[in-house]
Formats: C-alpha cells, sequence, structure tokens
C-alpha cells in the first residue's frame, strides 16, 4: 500500500465518472456566468469606442504609470520593513527568556488584532490633527508604516510556527557542535523555517501588495486613487479604469507569484558547499542529499568554517 492512499481513496470507476460530470458542470457554471457578465457589458455598452476613448491620451497612461509606480514603491519598502520586523518579532517570540518573549508576544497579538487600514487612518489623520504638533505625517509614510506593522506581525507568526515546527533535535545539535544560540538561529532554525514557510511568506507579500490600495483612503496617489480620478472624467469611465487596474494588480501578483516559485525551486535542494558534493571533485561522501543542516555545518567546521574564533572543542 502506497503512502498516498492512506490519506486519499483512489476513486472508483463511478467516482471518476461522477468527478468528470461535476467538473464538467462546474466550467459550464463558470463559463456561464462569464459570458453573462459579458453580455452585460455588451448591452449597456461598456465596450464602445466612446467609454475607452480617454484611454488613447497619452497624458492618462503617464498618469497611470505615475500610480503604478507610487503602488509599487509602496509595496517594496512595505515588503522590506515587513520581512525585517517579521524576523526580529519571531526571534523575540521563541526568546527562552520570559521578559522578552511576553512583551513580544503582546506587540504582535495588538498588531494583528488591528486592521490596516486603521492604522493608515491613525498614523495620517490621527497624527496630523494633533493640536501644536509641527510633525506631519505624508500618505506615503502612512500607507508603508500601516503595512509594515501588520505584515510583519503576521509574518512572525508564521515564522514563529515555523521554528516550533523543526525538530528539537536541530536547535540541540547545532549546540553540540558549538554553536552559540545566535548561530543556532541564523545558521540553523531560520533558514529551515524561511524555506518550510516560504508558501505562507509569498502570500503575505501578496496581501501586503493589494492592501497598497487601502493607501486611497489617506489620498495616497495610487492606482485605485487614479482611477477614481479618471472616473470623474467626460464619459465616467469608472468600469473601464477598474477593469485596467485590476489587469495591472494581477499581473502583479502573478509575477511575485512566479518569483517566489522560483525562489522555492533553487530552496529546495538541501544546503551544501559548493564542492562538498560527491558528484563534485574532491567531494565529502557523507554529505548526501539527505543531509541535515547541522550536518553540514558540523563537517563545515570541521574544514574550519564557522569556528567563531573557536575550534568544535572549545565551543562546547
Amino acid at each position: 500500500m502506497s503512502g498516498a492512499s492512506v490519506l486519499y481513496d483512489v476513486p472508483g470507476p463511478k467516482a471518476v465518472v461522477r468527478n468528470r460530470i461535476l467538473g464538467a458542470v462546474t466550467v459550464l457554471v463558470v463559463l456561464a456566468a462569464i459570458g453573462f457578465v459579458v453580455y452585460r457589458f455588451i448591452v449597456t455598452g461598456q465596450f464602445s469606442a466612446a467609454r475607452w476613448n480617454l484611454f488613447t491620451y497619452t497624458l492618462v497612461w503617464q498618469g497611470m504609470a505615475q500610480a503604478l509606480w507610487a503602488t509599487v514603491s509602496a509595496f517594496l519598502a512595505a515588503a522590506v520593513g515587513s520581512l525585517i520586523l517579521g524576523f526580529v518579532l519571531a526571534i523575540g517570540r521563541v526568546s527562552e527568556h520570559a521578559w522578552v518573549r511576553i512583551p513580544v508576544t503582546v506587540v504582535i497579538e495588538l498588531l494583528r488584532a488591528v486592521p490596516v487600514l486603521v492604522m493608515m487612518m491613525i498614523f495620517y489623520y490621527g497624527i496630523n490633527s494633533i493640536p501644536g504638533s509641527t510633525f506631519r505625517m505624508t500618505p506615503y509614510a502612512a500607507v508603508v508604516i500601516g503595512l509594515v506593522l501588520y505584515n510583519g506581525s503576521v509574518l512572525a507568526e508564521a515564522l514563529r510556527a515555523g521554528i516550533e515546527a523543526l525538530p528539537k533535535g536541530q536547535k540541540e545539535a547545532g549546540y553540540a557542535i558549538g554553536l552559540r544560540k545566535s548561530g543556532v538561529m541564523a545558521f540553523i532554525l531560520l533558514p529551515q523555517a524561511l524555506r518550510a514557510m516560504l508558501p505562507i511568506i509569498v502570500s503575505q507579500l501578496v496581501v501586503t501588495l493589494k492592501d497598497t490600495a487601502l493607501g486611497f483612503i489617506i489620498t495616497y496617489p495610487e492606482l485605485i486613487y487614479y482611477a477614481k480620478y479618471l472616473s470623474g472624467q467626460p464619459g465616467r469611465p469608472l468600469l473601464q479604469a477598474g477593469l485596467i487596474v485590476a489587469v495591472i494588480y494581477i499581473s502583479m501578483c502573478l509575477i511575485l507569484s512566479g518569483v517566489a516559485k522560483w525562489l522555492e525551486v533553487r530552496t529546495r535542494r538541501s544546503p551544501k558547499l559548493k564542492g562538498y558534493t560527491p558528484d563534485a571533485g574532491g567531494g565529502d561522501p557523507r554529505i548526501h542529499d539527505g543531509s541535515t543542516v547541522t550536518e553540514v555545518i558540523a563537517l563545515q567546521r570541521g574544514g574550519g568554517k564557522f569556528d567563531g574564533g573557536a575550534g568544535l572543542n572549545g565551543g562546547i
């Protein structure tokens, strides 16, 4: 019996026919819904040349490009900040010291409980309305800070789950070969947790990208804000602008997912040193496809790497 059959019963002939019928019916229902929407667009003249005439002007596309850059710039800053904050909070979340772990846990739970839009409005409208304050929060800063705080806390929980899901023997083996706590976290736990939780991290970054659209509430000139501006022009092409913005967002999410898939394929292999693999000349036969991170590091330490100024025996 294969391992897959324990969790999944192979369908019989009748089940195969039934699944195919259900699949065909589902496809037909989806196609019918899409066809009805397209039909209504045609009937109401949404595809007429007059509705799309606004998008034949160069200035409109220049404005669209500026709005796209505003969206991408906010996303890039928020993505980098979220990853950094997530790593910091995750390390504090799994700390063995209660005076570090408990406050970090409270901060994470508070940040996760507050909606992103509320954070943006607090930072923009709340701070700018303080009487006598000379500090002014820009819409860009409010969008980025709100996204960083919320998504960083979510990523922290994802990384914490990935770290705690690792076998305890990984940490103990790291200590056994002389690594300190920082070395165990940096060289053993975090790389494996990052690789294991990569799909969740990418999914959260996609959410971060889409949440930049909330910036139009605080007048940040991103894609949705520009689409709303175009809807007030002659002809009121609200639907047309929305379709164009939707295509742009879908394209960006697909690109991000593609990059994540590429990274997942690249990081799927066991961590090895170049030149230590058996298939390379002079490789170490003890390194194989099933080698764990601690096994690799132990052999690397034997080769003079990761010593940190102390030998294997001196670190224990």
